[in-house]
């Protein structure tokens, strides 16, 4: 398959030349339906095409829209013309490799809000800080569980839609200082605490910022006693609150 080319997802067939049916974006339905059906696209960069094919067919089956690069650059402008709703990039490719990637959609107005979903080997520790760093909103070990990759896909694209549902309200500054300030909490339970609003897990909070994922727990239940709450959802909450006034 050439880069750029777009995966018909298993489900929607091309039927024969006998029936009249209309194509969109490589899709094909019945013109009785009215419009089409809401199929979300994504963006697979990987410069190994065995893998790169799993995560595709993996996608396809579930119904996603899919595109293809070979490689950082092409990635780059093939987010620019397609504008994926989501993308899957490795971290480790030649020339361009993912954090190059990241940092150069993220400077870029079209692309600077999609959903980014990193790639990583075992050993790339250090790679997945950085790219968390940059903006990365997850990132999956290889080699990929299906599962887990639809389960972060979907979890993903649903906070983007929420997301764009509150783009309408004035955008807060959430930063550790704001934070600090708003909330009453040390540097740590701050630092902490902009990753949790920011939707990061604990053990994505660790590997941020190079601590045990004890050691974010602590902070985190220190950070609810001084609130005065018991989760996360209620802190993340009452931040929005107090820097909102």
């Amino acid at each position: 398959m050439a880069g750029g080319d777009a995966v018909r997802p298993k489900g929607f067939h091309v039927w024969g030349r006998t029936e009249q049916y209309s194509a969109y974006g490589g899709l094909y339905f019945a013109p009785e339906a009215g419009q089409f059906p809401a199929v979300e696209k994504i963006l697979v960069i990987d410069d190994e095409s065995r893998m790169r094919k799993l995560v595709v067919a993996a996608l396809a089956d579930e119904g996603y829209l899919t595109v293809e690069a070979h490689n950082g650059r092409e990635g780059v402008a093939l987010a620019g013309r397609e504008t994926p709703d989501l993308i899957v990039c490795d971290i480790t490719m030649p020339d361009m490799n993912g954090h190059r990637v990241l940092q150069t959609l993220r400077d870029q107005p079209v692309t600077g809000h999609i959903p980014f979903i990193f790639l990583t080997g075992w050993s790339e520790r250090e790679d997945v800080r950085a790219g968390m760093n940059l903006g990365a909103d997850d990132y999956l070990v290889k080699p990929v569980d299906p599962a887990e990759l639809l389960a972060a896909v979907r979890s993903r694209l649903r906070r983007s839609k929420q997301a764009g549902g509150a783009g309408q309200k004035p955008k807060l500054e959430v930063t550790p200082e704001t934070l600090a300030v708003a909330l009453g909490l040390t540097a740590r339970e701050a630092e902490i605490m902009s990753w949790v609003v920011q939707g990061k897990t604990n053990p994505e909070i660790g590997i941020i910022l190079g601590i045990q994922l004890t050691t974010v727990k602590k902070h985190l239940e220190s950070t609810f006693a001084r609130l005065g709450v018991v989760n996360r959802t209620a802190a993340v909450t009452l931040a929005m609150e107090k820097l909102g006034r």
